[in-house]
């Protein structure tokens, strides 16, 4: 497919918001040791208290046959306090699912922000622009159909020629394999202040594991060495635990152009 022909899919402004009564505690084959996932559970009704339109989010992922590998309402809420307290405007996510991490992150934009989210497999893009045309936040999201790498080159280029400001956030939830390629199209169309986060870096420790021949492992090790390594990023990566397991996210700041 040619870079300039990632598919968009707009807003829908027929979809109405829905109330659901279900639980956000969905989770992926590991669940992780029990208590951590019960803190989850007692940090998301304490503190974060997602509204019903996560719950419907949800709902319409499990009733489509998506996976349930969404991040956990508390990190969802992380993301939405990183676009606030950055003043992020332009944010892209790579890697969009059913576009629950997207609606987070949509809450914190002001009017004339806006997300780009790709997504590979049609079916998940469609789930995606349903839920948040649901939510009333689909005019703030520009979902492009296609590879992630085509689409990040077709973004690089309306970056270059400026029909695109630079992204001040970006959020890499895609295959773990291409984060290498992905941070080096990222990093073409960022501006000193840009936070970049990197989702699932830690794996169950996995992250540890240099002769492993799981390429998602050896992505994420490339990915992180890149980060240590580029004069022009500031970067960490912290671990964490709950519903979602053992895992971690990478975040970065662009310190120089």
């Amino acid at each position: 497919m040619d870079t300039s022909d990632a598919e968009r899919l707009p807003a829908d402004h027929s979809s109405a918001a829905e109330t659901p009564s279900s639980s956000l505690a969905r989770s992926g084959p590991d669940v992780g040791a029990p208590k951590a996932a019960a803190v989850d559970a007692y940090v998301e009704q304490a503190v974060v208290r997602p509204g019903p339109e996560f719950a419907a989010v949800q709902r319409r992922a499990e009733e489509g046959g998506l996976p349930a590998i969404e991040i956990s309402a508390a990190q969802g809420k992380h993301l939405e306090l990183m676009v606030r307290i950055s003043g992020a405007r332009q944010v892209l996510e790579v890697g969009t699912l059913a576009g629950f991490s997207t609606l987070w992150m949509a809450r914190a934009l002001d009017d004339g922000g806006g997300i780009v989210t790709c997504e590979v497999e049609p079916h998940h893009a469609t789930v995606a622009r349903a839920n948040l045309d649901a939510a009333g936040v689909g005019e703030k999201v520009d979902i492009r159909l296609g590879s992630a790498e085509q689409t990040l080159q077709s973004l690089v280029e309306e970056v270059r020629t400026g029909t695109r400001e630079p992204f001040d956030l970006v959020f890499l939830d895609a295959d773990k394999a291409g984060n290498p390629r992905y941070l080096e199209l990222v990093m073409e169309m960022v501006r000193p202040g840009t936070v970049i986060i990197g989702d699932n870096v830690v794996r169950d420790g996995g992250v540890l594991e240099a002769d492993s021949d799981d390429p998602d492992i050896q992505g994420i090790r490339r990915f992180l060495t890149m980060q240590g390594e580029d004069p022009r990023l500031e970067a960490t990566a912290v671990q964490t635990v709950g519903a979602k397991s053992w895992d971690g996210f990478s975040l970065a700041v662009v310190t120089r152009g």
